[in-house]
């Protein structure tokens, strides 16, 4: 279940109500008149299955709520009721399936933003796979994928492709060229420290590090790993099973593949340094066409369900039609 609070002007409030009274699929409506301040308007709580959230909040935008008031949603972990178990039944699928496509939407909002925590971070695993790299230890090269926050603008990219969202495009496209190259500069300058030193290895790229090779050593298995993982991420994010993400990261090359490009620059292993390159490559081209695919079935899914919704008995009864509000952004457009 999720929970909504809804900022309604109190001309609207009715129709709300109306809307989710209707809806077998929501349940515990608590309608507080004149309790919100700012906005003013009144309050309205419910819970939703999460199964039908996206065609709630749609019905909601319809009503211009979004404008004129506004929509929170929030995870409900532990509900104990039996209005809340026929509200589950009353929804079309399983809940561990259903996409919130606004929660998406705001998820990879956050996950593209270019901030100092995003380039601290990629730096880090890429500092960490470097060390990997140099001291041939697969466990270092691990860390470095689940340390590494790329895989977040990947995603946002996928999403910007299907709903034509330039914005998220622009800001996943800038995150990601300008974090992979502060990694392989870090990495760069990292190798030639510890040369310089005389710590680890006299060429660490010269065949000495059979555990990592593969790092550099792409083939067909590179791009069938890299279109699962992008699969396997992008039904993380959109669905409430977000623990797999984990193990999507430490199933791709990204990071590692980054920093073994500026360490085979600082040892100029233009061999290795061309493996790696053709490893990133692959990896990302791989997650983000397998990613995309994903969320046009996904979307394709929703659609279907949505078209039968939308002369259903709660926009009826809210007096909405079976046509979207012109100009307002639905689930479908993320």
């Amino acid at each position: 279940m999720v929970h909504l609070r809804v900022v309604s002007p109190s001309q609207k409030s009715q129709r709300v109500l109306d809307l989710l009274l209707a809806d077998d699929a929501v349940t515990n409506v608590i309608h507080l008149p004149r309790a919100a301040q700012q906005p003013e308007g009144d309050v309205i709580l419910c819970d939703v299955a999460r199964e039908d959230a996206s065609i709630v909040l749609g019905d909601l935008k319809d009503l211009g709520i979004d404008h004129d008031g506004s929509i929170a949603m929030e995870a409900v972990d532990v509900e104990i009721s039996d209005a809340g178990d026929r509200a589950e039944h009353a929804a079309e699928g399983m809940p561990g399936d259903a996409v919130i496509w606004e929660q998406v939407a705001s998820r990879t909002t956050d996950n593209t933003e270019l901030n100092w925590n995003f380039i601290t971070l990629i730096v880090m695993a890429g500092l960490i796979a470097a060390c990997g790299i140099i001291l041939d230890s697969t466990i270092l090269i691990i860390g470095a994928m689940v340390v590494g926050p790329e895989f977040g603008p990947i995603a946002g990219f996928c999403v910007a492709l299907i709903s034509k969202r330039k914005d998220v495009a622009i800001r996943s496209a800038k995150a990601l060229l300008v974090g992979f190259p502060a990694a392989i500069t870090a990495a760069f300058l990292f190798a030639l420290f510890t040369n310089l030193i005389n710590i680890g290895p006299a060429d660490p790229t010269a065949g000495s590090h059979p555990f990592t090779q593969f790092i550099s050593r792409p083939n067909e298995f590179s791009l069938i790993i890299a279109i699962f993982a992008g699969v396997a991420g992008i039904l993380s994010l959109t669905s409430s099973k977000s623990g797999a993400l984990v193990g999507v990261l430490i199933s791709v090359t990204t990071i590692p593949s980054a920093a073994n490009i500026g360490v085979a620059a600082a040892y100029a292993d233009w061999g290795e340094w061309r493996g790696a390159m053709a490893q990133l490559a692959l990896n990302l081209i791989g997650i983000v066409a397998a990613g995309t695919v994903t969320l046009l079935i996904q979307r394709a899914i929703f659609r279907r369900r949505q078209a039968r919704h939308m002369a259903g008995p709660s926009r009826s009864a809210a007096g909405l039609g079976a046509e979207r509000r012109a100009g307002a952004r639905g689930p479908n457009d993320l």
